[in-house]
């Protein structure tokens, strides 16, 4: 059967999409008229129609930017959906972020040999191969750091004693007391520095250092004897004590 060449031809077809495109180009005519004629009858100048086009195309660039944020929220819904589908008692931050731990490796079986390694006893075999001559160079050893220990004299421990000796009135013979209170004398005690000190009234008191050593003489025993000194000393106060 025989056909026609307007038969084979594919542009019926297309039609409805060539009618479109021809709608699209007069819309798009009729647009630029209507600014043309809009910028014509209100007198403005060619410049405010410009800027009107202008205008249109910043606009079509904001809705192509709102359109783009559009399908970026969506895919983040899409995500946070996702993430809200997980089951409970799972945190989607902590699946993200740590690792699946890795499986732990199997130990290796032990062989033979190695049980016979462990029948070994490495400390038993050096104390069973110390021989009489080395215990006896250690027990030297021992015996001449105990007797340099022992050699070392010991710490002994002073303080540091400032008195304050008060006399009775102003007419007490200051150097006289400070004369008998020197009298004082005992292992483990030496006498230093002294000096008057105005009190009130013109009376003034004895302040006299001194170094004890603790285990052979005590405060106690320092103070009675200088309170002893009845006849120029009225009471005796300690003033400083430092540990030497």
């Amino acid at each position: 059967m025989a056909t026609t060449p307007l038969a084979q031809e594919k542009v019926w077809f297309e039609k409805p999409m060539y009618d479109k495109a021809e709608c699209l180009h007069f819309e798009r005519l009729a647009k630029v008229d209507s600014i043309a004629t809009f910028a014509t009858t209100s007198g403005s100048s060619p410049e405010y129609g410009s800027r009107i086009v202008v205008l249109e195309k910043e606009n079509q660039e904001l809705k192509n930017i709102v359109a783009e944020l559009k399908s970026i929220v969506g895919r983040l819904d899409e995500r946070v959906k996702i993430l809200e589908d997980r089951p409970p008692g799972i945190d989607p931050m902590r699946i993200a972020i740590c690792p699946a731990k890795p499986p732990s490796p199997t130990p290796p079986k032990p062989t033979a040999k190695d049980d016979d390694d462990d029948d070994v006893d490495l400390f038993g075999s050096e104390s069973e191969g110390e021989d009489e001559e080395a215990a006896k160079v250690r027990e030297e050893r021992l015996a001449a750091y105990a007797a340099k220990k022992s050699k070392k004299p010991a710490l002994i421990a002073k303080s540091n004693i400032i008195l304050d000796v008060k006399p009775w009135d102003d007419e007490t013979d200051m150097k006289a007391m400070e004369t008998e209170v020197r009298k004082i004398e005992t292992e483990g005690l030496l006498w230093g520095a002294a000096k008057l000190v105005p009190l009130a009234y013109g009376i003034h008191k004895l302040q006299i250092s001194s170094v004890v050593e603790d285990e052979k003489v005590s405060v106690d025993w320092l103070t009675e004897q200088i309170e002893a000194i009845e006849d120029y000393v009225q009471s005796v106060d300690i003033a400083a004590f430092n540990k030497i």
